[in-house]
């Protein structure tokens, strides 16, 4: 009794050294996180224009007009479209380089490198090369289409083309981040459960299948929450890659990111920018909350049959 009393006493004096450690980084995270976004949400339901100092309150009216609009459909569309693009092809694409890449191969470090060079690389000129290679005249891209016959595309004037584009450009940007997160996980999944396996003769795909999938199944949807957030806040590559022929940006490829800043710092429609901004919050939440919850109510199955 005496010594479990001790127990709670030292858990208790844990806890304490661990609050008040993490209390200054939580306060300034409260700070920069917390309080901007329940700003966004008052700010939503008022007409403000960010200069004057009369803001009348209109309940959801800026919402209402948001569902009328349709560039912010458009941009909804559009952002959704880009966002589950690069969900479905850079996780799986990941999963596949990193399985590749887990065990000692000649040149390791140099694939590694290879393949994590794009995300440390800075977004703005990677954009602009790319905006060189698909460009529709001179563009590398369609100078290599030529050799199997292909005619030459407009990949950044054709708006359906343009967003296969900013599809591409992210998927190849985002691919490395998602490999070390994976190869992290394959690398701490035991040999020994290969090993057994191997012994009731599931190798090759089988284990890859039954034991690596199963067993990295948090890692996937630690990375595909964050592919989703990344992919439905898809923005500088829009803006530099996506122009017009007169060189204006958001209207090849509107997305809801651009339309946001354009309404608020453009026609300083800041009650109206500030409930687009809480539709992206919702979207990417209750986004996140589904792939917890596909993930918890599969593993209290798997736990139920046990």
């Amino acid at each position: 009794m005496a010594t479990a009393t001790k127990r709670k006493k030292r858990l208790k004096s844990t806890h304490w050294f661990v609050m008040i450690a993490l209390a200054p980084i939580m306060l300034l995270y409260t700070y920069l996180r917390f309080i901007p976004i329940g700003k966004t949400f008052y700010m939503s339901l008022f007409n403000w224009d960010m200069v004057s100092l009369n803001k009348p309150f209109i309940g959801f009216a800026n919402y209402t007009t948001l569902f009328h609009n349709n560039m912010f459909k458009m941009a909804i569309e559009n952002t959704t479209i880009i966002a589950f693009s690069i969900l479905l092809t850079s996780v799986p694409l990941a999963l596949l380089v990193a399985n590749a890449l887990k065990d000692k191969i000649k040149f390791q470090s140099w694939y590694e490198a290879f393949y994590f060079l794009p995300v440390i690389t800075p977004m703005v000129p990677v954009t602009v090369i790319w905006k060189w290679i698909l460009d529709a005249n001179y563009g590398l891209l369609n100078y290599f289409l030529s050799f199997f016959g292909i005619a030459p595309k407009a990949w950044l004037l054709d708006p359906h083309l343009a967003v296969v584009s900013v599809i591409m450009l992210t998927v190849w940007k985002t691919v490395g981040y998602n490999m070390l997160i994976f190869m992290v996980g394959l690398r701490g999944i035991s040999k020994e459960y290969y090993e057994a396996a191997s012994i009731d003769g599931a190798t090759g795909v089988k284990a890859f299948w039954h034991i690596t999938l199963p067993l990295l199944k948090p890692i996937t949807v630690f990375v595909s929450i964050i592919t989703l957030i990344h992919g439905y806040n898809v923005f500088s590559q829009v803006y530099i890659l996506a122009s017009d022929v007169q060189g204006a940006p958001g209207y090849v490829v509107r997305v809801l990111v651009y339309d946001m800043i354009e309404n608020g710092f453009r026609f300083f429609k800041m009650g109206y920018a500030s409930a687009e901004a809480v539709i992206l919050f919702l979207i990417v939440f209750v986004l996140t909350l589904i792939q917890l919850g596909i993930t918890r109510e599969k593993t209290a199955r798997k736990g139920a049959r046990k």
